[in-house]
């Protein structure tokens, strides 16, 4: 897709939908590690997912591409499910055995940082301009203050440090697949969501049974958990990515990191009861400075139209 990004009210939406899903993901990742190891887990969520949207897929008549893709089309795809679907999910579970969700939630915030030069030089109409970098930075630093030094205090893990580099990879995979998805040519979002999964359980699927051996027999609330994170974090949410991506561009899709951290507080003193921290309305007015700044003209256009019809 070589068309400039279209930003409109229901990118908005699901943009704020799924800083909200995936906030609460780190959360129940801490849950579903009680009871099954990191590779599995993994497995399971990808499994599960391919498995929902394969049904879902087969009522669509299977449909893909809107034209026959050559084999560099079929290698980006294959890429982009290995680095979307695979990879990230086996480097977050594994690496949340030995980092605080704190430096998790940062570590995603970083994928906007990471996607704009990359998309500044491969998708057309995600030029950087000065605007657009102060307002990634003021959400970035948005982020951290609400984190604060909590993110990079050490647990006393022996393998922490490579778990903090598992996270950050994790985020560097996402980046990337948001640039080769967008370049992508026409696709139907379904079918590229099953591909993808798919993809992701022929590769992880292997990788746990050569890392950990036969998979664990969960117990009851495990597997309720594990079907929560197929079907909500993985499989719908994967699919409302795809959209967002497709249509509005991976830089306007990054906006999704920014919200990650902001939604773990709040769902985790909701939920959990947890005590909000007192910089929690500087971080949020940072992080809603940045996205205004980043996305203004994005904003401006989008409140022309409404007023417009």
């Amino acid at each position: 897709m070589t068309s400039t990004p279209q930003i409109t009210a229901s990118s908005w939406l699901l943009v704020g939908i799924l800083g909200l899903v995936w906030g609460g993901t780190f959360m129940i990742i801490e849950i579903a590690l009680r009871g099954i190891t990191p590779f599995w887990l993994a497995a399971g969520r990808i499994g599960f997912a391919a498995c929902l949207m394969l049904v879902i897929w087969s009522f669509q008549g299977f449909k893909l591409f809107a034209t026959r893709p050559g084999p560099g089309t079929w290698a980006t795809t294959a890429i982009i499910g290995a680095l979307s679907a695979a990879v990230p999910f086996i480097l977050l579970s594994w690496g949340q055995q030995f980092v605080t969700s704190g430096f998790a939630g940062v570590s995603m915030a970083t994928v906007s940082l990471i996607v704009l030069p990359l998309a500044h030089f491969l998708v057309p109409g995600e030029r950087l301009s000065p605007r657009k970098v102060t307002g990634f930075l003021l959400g970035f630093a948005g982020v951290c203050v609400l984190i604060g030094g909590q993110a990079f205090q050490s647990s006393g893990a022996l393998l922490e440090i490579p778990g903090r580099i598992a996270c950050m990879m994790a985020a560097c995979c996402y980046a990337v697949s948001s640039i080769l998805m967008r370049r992508l040519p026409a696709v139907d979002p379904i079918g590229l969501s099953s591909v993808l999964f798919l993809i992701g359980s022929a590769i992880v699927i292997p990788a746990a049974f050569i890392a950990e051996g036969p998979p664990p027999l969960p117990d009851g609330q495990t597997l309720l958990v594990l079907a929560f994170l197929g079907l909500v974090p993985t499989a719908a949410a994967s699919y409302l990515r795809v959209i967002v991506v497709r249509s509005a561009g991976p830089v306007f899709m990054s906006l999704v990191g920014y919200q990650v951290p902001l939604w773990s507080v709040i769902l985790g003193a909701l939920i959990l009861g947890e005590a909000l921290p007192p910089s929690l309305l500087t971080a949020l007015a940072l992080i809603l400075s940045g996205v205004a700044l980043s996305q203004f003209g994005a904003f401006s256009r989008l409140v022309s139209d409404i007023r417009s019809r």
